[in-house]
């Protein structure tokens, strides 16, 4: 089933959850036990993470298959930076016969070795893998990514919603946004979509801070601000608490932003879970009904 369609057809807030494979195959079995615990959020689909530069495809591959026949919607992650058409025709044929409909079309990160040229690529932006994918799979569910920053490499904020404009009007049914803790970045990132005449989905994603070396982490990676306020409170929480009470307090915080969101309109809120089933269950339990 298309999520776009799934989306459009469902008029309740929902949650979807993000997984990434495990790289070793003997943690397989604790990861389908947490896929199995978080089925009771009744997800509207799930996605599968690609790894970094696409390395570890067969690991999506096997995964999302794995998914499919556990009943979920189930969306792969799809990047192009450095790929040749020939080999993102051949992924999509395999994620077909495994039963996929949907992928997260992505540009990816270049090399940390510079072996990639600007120049010499194939694909250049996330918006010519949609157009490729649009042609090739004409029935292939589509989604993108958005910033409600900007992407680090956006030099302003209207070019950066150019871009995501341009892969929604390439052929995506939906956006799901990199991480964000600000409900107003969220807002404007869509008044301004709308003002372009932008009306496709465009889904929060969300991941509640577990640590100050994990909110690093999320910073580096993505270039997402952090509010005064957030840090205040994760700071004080360390203070007090220790480790314990920063989990909590980040987990606060996202539910009072998840709050925030579905009043402004969002459809629903995207889970970046980072495979851990507690901290997900935590997390809408204190939301309450969706």
């Amino acid at each position: 089933m298309h999520i776009g369609k799934l989306i459009e057809a469902t008029h309740a807030p929902f949650c979807s959850l993000e997984f990434f494979p495990p790289a070793d195959g003997a943690q397989l079995p604790d990861f389908y036990a947490t896929v199995e615990r978080l089925c009771s959020l009744k997800p509207l689909f799930v996605s599968v993470t690609y790894g970094a530069g696409g390395r570890r495809q067969q690991n999506t591959l096997n995964v999302t298959r794995e998914l499919v026949r556990r009943g979920l919607t189930t969306m792969a992650h799809l990047t192009c930076v450095g790929a040749q058409p020939q080999s993102i025709a051949d992924f999509l044929e395999e994620l077909g016969m495994a039963g996929v409909d949907n992928v997260l079309a992505l540009r990816g990160d270049p090399p940390a070795d510079h072996s990639w040229h600007w120049e010499d690529a194939y694909f250049q932006h996330a918006a010519d893998l949609v157009r490729f994918v649009r042609k090739r799979q004409p029935n292939m569910g589509i989604g993108v990514a958005a910033y409600p920053a900007p992407h680090p490499e956006s030099t302003t904020f209207a070019e950066d919603r150019r871009y995501t404009a341009e892969k929604l009007r390439a052929g995506a049914d939906f956006a799901v946004t990199q991480l964000f803790f600000d409900a107003r970045e969220y807002v404007e990132l869509v008044a301004q979509l709308r003002a372009q005449g932008i009306t496709t989905p465009v889904i929060p994603g969300i991941l509640p801070v577990q640590s100050f070396d994990s909110l690093r982490r999320m910073l580096s990676l993505c270039g997402a601000n952090i509010p005064g306020k957030l840090y205040l409170a994760l700071e004080k929480a360390h203070e007090e608490g220790g480790p314990e009470a920063v989990r909590t307090a980040g987990i606060d915080y996202a539910v009072t932003l998840i709050r925030r969101l579905l009043e402004s309109g969002a459809p629903g809120v995207h889970l970046y879970t980072l495979n851990r089933a507690e901290m997900c269950l935590r997390l809408m339990d204190a939301v309450g009904q969706m």
